[in-house]
């Protein structure tokens, strides 16, 4: 065992910092206590089984464990060894050969001893990282949505009070009002159930207690049938007042309507002409004429009366003149011409306030 080289790691006997401990365990991003304490677990656990160690390299990992543990090696309170006991003798020199290496030294030289006798102890703290990391974040995970159920859980209690609320206040408005209706109406009712039930005090009272609740829902009837009314009125108000507004802005667009509809008129009033212009050289060609009947202006001499008559009607302007011939009455869009259309056997007569006539 002379040839047993227990020096404190990096040369540093005895003059190494706790700090400087500290700051060498950061290549494993673990603290050096804890990764001491998973040295310890994988050279218990593994020693004998995964991996075979000699018998000096075991006697520098256990005086490394009793100077992370004791501190220096003190002979004056050591406990006495047998004297047959070789390997007590053996570790308690490895353990007087360390020197005076802090405690935290001491963790440090067993993880750089263990990791460079042991591959497969890298391996071991990493898995345990990850497994530990993984555990981390299902257990953030876990606590996000347990603080989202809670959160949920209080908005549905807090809805569940406001609705209760709600109807409370409902309930406490409800009472009032029918309090206040029965107030109004318990001298009538009463007389009418005296004269119902004379005599009969719970007689009445059960009838004073139907009418009064009868008479509670009719009101409330009658008052959800006015709102609805008025909600209806404003809203076909809102509706006249946008179809305003449409109507405004389009003004350019009825104006082009009426002009389409002059267009219109004109057209079919040509489509007529031409078409008894065929009818007419159609006769010349057969050699029989056509019997036509004189044009006459109005059925009524007085065009005013007429107007006046045709406008204060009632239906869609048509009347009967006559022999049964339809006279139409079509309003143009000004206010001071006013057409009548005939027609009478395909000859039309076009009539306005001026008295002029037409004739195809």
């Amino acid at each position: 065992l002379r040839n047993l080289s227990l020096a404190a790691p990096d040369g540093q006997q005895g003059s190494g910092s706790d700090t400087d401990c500290d700051n060498r365990s950061l290549k494993w991003h673990l603290p050096l206590k804890e990764l001491y304490k998973m040295a310890c677990a994988f050279y218990k656990e593994k020693s004998g089984k995964a991996i075979h160690l000699s018998y000096e390299d075991n006697l520098k990992l256990v005086a490394f464990t009793q100077q992370a543990a004791h501190g220096p090696l003190d002979p004056s309170k050591a406990p006495q060894l047998g004297m047959f006991d070789v390997i007590g003798k053996d570790r308690r020199i490895a353990w007087q050969h360390l020197g005076t290496i802090t405690k935290l030294q001491a963790m440090e030289g067993f993880i750089d001893l263990l990791d460079r006798l042991c591959p497969q102890f890298k391996p071991y703290v990493e898995a345990i990282k990850k497994d530990r990391e993984e555990k981390a974040q299902q257990a953030q995970a876990e606590e996000a949505r347990r603080r989202e159920q809670v959160e949920k859980e209080k908005e549905k209690l807090a809805e569940l009070k406001r609705i209760e609320d709600e109807k409370n206040r409902e309930e406490v408005q409800r009472r009032q009002l029918q309090d206040a209706l029965n107030q109004q109406t318990y001298h009538q009712f009463k007389d009418y159930a005296e004269k119902q039930f004379p005599g009969n005090p719970e007689q009445q009272a059960v009838l004073i207690r139907q009418l009064q609740n009868e008479h509670y829902h009719q009101y409330m009837q009658q008052l959800q049938a006015q709102v609805a009314s008025n909600f209806s009125h404003m809203r076909a108000t809102s509706v006249d007042s946008d179809v305003a507004e449409v109507d405004g802005g389009n003004g350019g667009m009825g104006e082009q309507q009426t002009g389409f509809q002059i267009d219109q008129a004109t057209s079919a009033k040509e489509s007529s002409q031409l078409e008894y212009k065929e009818q007419c050289d159609s006769d010349d060609e057969s050699g029989e004429y056509a019997v036509i009947s004189p044009a006459n202006m109005w059925t009524k001499p007085d065009v005013k009366l007429f107007k006046q008559e045709v406008t204060s009607g009632k239906g869609d302007g048509v009347i009967r003149v006559g022999h049964g011939d339809t006279i139409t009455v079509s309003l143009a869009t000004s206010s001071v011409t006013f057409t009548v259309i005939v027609g009478y056997r395909r000859c039309p007569v076009i009539a306005h306030d001026q008295f002029t006539r037409e004739f195809d």
